[in-house]
C-alpha cells in the first residue's frame, strides 16, 4: 500500500523545513548578494510544463535546489539596501503556521480564530506606535495596498465633506481632489493615487528651509491657492534617503483648520514612536489622520504585512466594505474585510502579533535604537576612509555617503558593486543633490556589532582597491 495523504504531506513538510535551516544556519557564511544565474536559477526544473505531475517530495527539492543559487541574504544582519528587515524567530514560526492552518480571514465567521487574533494584534498595534485606540486598522498586503487603502478613506472623507458619494458616483464629474505632499515623498504613495484614479498630476509637491520636510510657511501658501478644494497632505515620517520626518506638531493642526485630511507615510520611520528616545523625531505624529507603514521594515516580520491605520474608522469602513446575500457578517467579533481591499487573505495579522509579544514595549524600543547606533556606526566608521564624504549622518536609520577617485571623480556605484559581489554586505545607491550616493539602511533585528565591523571593513577595501586602481591607470597614461 501507499503512503497515506498525512504522511506523504508530513515527508513533504520534513524536506522544506530541513531546506528552510539550512538556509537560515548559513546567512553568518553566505554571500549577502545573490551569484547565480538565471540559467543556474532555471537548470533543476522541467523546461516545460510537465506532462505528468511529480512526487510532492521532488517538487519541494527541486525548488529548492533552483531557488538556492537566486537567493539573497536580506534575512541576516549585514543586508542593508532597500530598509528590509529580517524575520523575527517567533513571527517567521507564526507565518509558517498560518500557511498550514490555510485560513482565509475575511469575515469572522470563515475563521473565528483568525478574526480574533487580528483584533489582538491591532490593538497591540495601536499601543505599540502610541496611535489614537480607537483607530481603525487594515493588514494588508505591505506598505503600497497601506497607502491605496488609508488614501480610499481619505477620498472618502475629503468628498463626503463636498457632498459627493465617490463610492456610489465615482470620480467623474465629482470635485476635483488636490494632493499637498512632501517633496519627497515615496513612489509607492504616487502608485496609490493612480490606482485611486487621482492620477500623479494631482500632487502638490511641498518643500522647506530643512531637506527632506515641508515648512509651515510652503503649506500655509499652498492651502490658501486653493482653500475650497478637497485637499490630502502626505507627510513622511522617515525620508528614505536620510530619515527625515516632518513637523507634525506644527503642520496636522495647520492642514486641520483648512479642513483638510492628513496622510502619514510611515513606511519604517513610524515605528520611532516606538522608542523613547527617538519619539521626539516624530513628535505629534498621532495628530494625522492616516498612517501607512510596513511590518517587513522594522517590525521585522516576513513578507505580506503592511498595516493601514485611520482615525476615522467610519471613512476607512465606508471605502472598503462590502456585502453579498451569501456572506455571514456582523456579530461581536470585527469582519477584516470591511476595513480591507481584500476578499480573499491569509491571517497575515498573526506574525504582526507574534512580533510584538516576542519583543514587548522595551524589547521594541531596543531594537530599534540599536538599529540606529549601527546605522551612525557603519557611517562613522566609512567616512574614516579616505575618498568617503558623509553627506548625511544618521538621525534615525538611514544615512548617505559619497565615494570619489582620487581625482575627484564620483565612484560610489562602483564601491557599491564592489562591496556587494565581496558578499560581505549588501548596500544600494541613490540620487542626493544631483550626486550618486551611497545609502545605508539598518532594519535588521539580528545585525551585530560584528556585522557593522565586517560592513566596514569591506567598504573601505573596496574603496581602497578602487582609488588605487584608477590612480595607476592614470600614472599608466602619463
Amino acid at each position: 500500500m501507499g503512503q497515506s495523504v498525512s504522511a506523504r504531506r508530513m515527508d513533504t513538510l520534513d524536506i522544506a523545513f530541513a531546506e528552510a535551516r539550512r538556509y537560515l544556519a548559513s546567512l553568518d557564511t553566505r554571500p549577502v548578494a545573490s551569484r547565480g544565474t538565471p540559467a543556474a536559477i532555471r537548470s533543476p526544473l522541467p523546461v516545460q510544463f510537465p506532462m505528468h505531475g511529480m512526487p510532492a517530495t521532488d517538487v519541494v527539492r527541486a525548488i529548492a535546489a533552483a531557488a538556492e543559487p537566486g537567493l539573497t541574504a536580506n534575512a541576516g544582519g549585514r543586508f542593508f539596501a532597500w530598509v528590509k528587515g529580517g524575520a523575527l524567530p517567533a513571527a517567521l514560526a507564526t507565518d509558517i503556521m498560518c500557511s498550514a492552518w490555510d485560513q482565509n480571514v475575511v469575515l469572522a465567521s470563515t475563521s473565528p480564530a483568525g478574526a480574533v487574533l487580528e483584533e489582538v494584534a491591532g490593538q497591540f498595534l495601536l499601543e505599540a506606535l502610541r496611535l489614537p485606540p480607537d483607530s481603525s486598522y487594515a493588514f494588508v498586503t505591505g506598505c503600497q495596498m497601506a497607502h491605496t487603502t488609508a488614501l480610499a478613506a481619505a477620498r472618502h472623507a475629503v468628498l463626503a465633506r463636498a457632498g459627493w458619494d465617490v463610492e456610489a458616483k465615482g470620480l467623474q464629474g465629482g470635485p476635483v481632489i488636490r494632493v499637498l505632499a512632501n517633496a519627497h515623498h515615496h513612489s509607492s504613495v504616487t502608485r496609490a493615487l493612480r490606482l485611486l484614479g487621482l492620477g500623479s498630476d494631482c500632487i502638490v509637491p511641498l518643500g522647506g528651509d530643512v531637506p527632506g520636510t515641508v515648512s509651515a510657511d510652503a503649506l500655509s501658501a499652498a492651502l490658501a491657492d486653493a482653500p475650497d478644494a478637497p485637499t490630502i497632505l502626505i507627510l513622511n515620517a522617515g525620508d528614505l534617503n536620510i530619515g527625515a520626518c516632518d513637523d507634525f506638531a506644527t503642520l496636522c493642526p495647520i492642514a486641520h483648520a483648512a479642513g483638510a485630511w492628513v496622510h502619514v507615510d510611515g513606511a519604517f520611520g513610524l515605528w520611532a514612536n516606538a522608542s523613547p528616545r527617538l519619539a521626539p523625531l516624530v513628535a505629534g505624529v498621532e495628530l494625522a489622520d492616516s498612517w501607512a507603514t510596513d511590518g517587513h521594515k522594522w517590525l521585522n516580520t516576513p513578507y505580506d504585512c503592511g498595516m493601514a491605520i485611520t482615525r476615522d474608522p467610519v471613512a476607512h469602513s465606508a471605502a472598503m466594505r462590502m456585502t453579498a446575500a451569501y456572506l455571514t457578517t456582523g456579530g461581536a467579533v470585527r469582519d477584516p474585510m470591511d476595513f480591507t481591499p481584500e476578499w480573499s487573505r491569509r491571517a497575515r495579522a498573526l506574525p504582526a502579533l507574534a512580533a510584538l509579544m516576542e519583543l514587548g514595549r522595551d524589547g521594541l524600543a531596543a531594537m530599534i535604537e540599536r538599529c540606529c547606533d549601527h546605522a551612525a556606526a557603519i557611517y562613522d566608521g566609512i567616512i574614516g576612509f579616505e575618498g568617503a564624504t558623509g553627506i548625511a549622518r544618521p538621525t534615525m536609520n538611514q544615512g548617505l555617503i559619497r565615494f570619489d577617485a582620487c581625482d575627484g571623480a564620483n565612484i560610489s556605484d562602483a564601491v557599491i558593486a564592489a562591496i556587494n559581489a565581496s558578499g560581505e554586505a549588501f548596500v544600494s545607491g541613490g540620487n542626493w543633490d544631483g550626486e550618486r550616493v551611497m545609502r545605508i539602511s539598518v532594519c535588521g533585528w539580528n545585525t551585530s556589532a560584528n556585522d557593522v565591523a565586517r560592513t566596514v571593513a569591506a567598504a573601505g577595501e573596496a574603496l581602497a582597491r578602487l582609488r588605487s586602481s584608477a590612480e595607476m591607470d592614470v600614472g599608466l597614461t602619463r
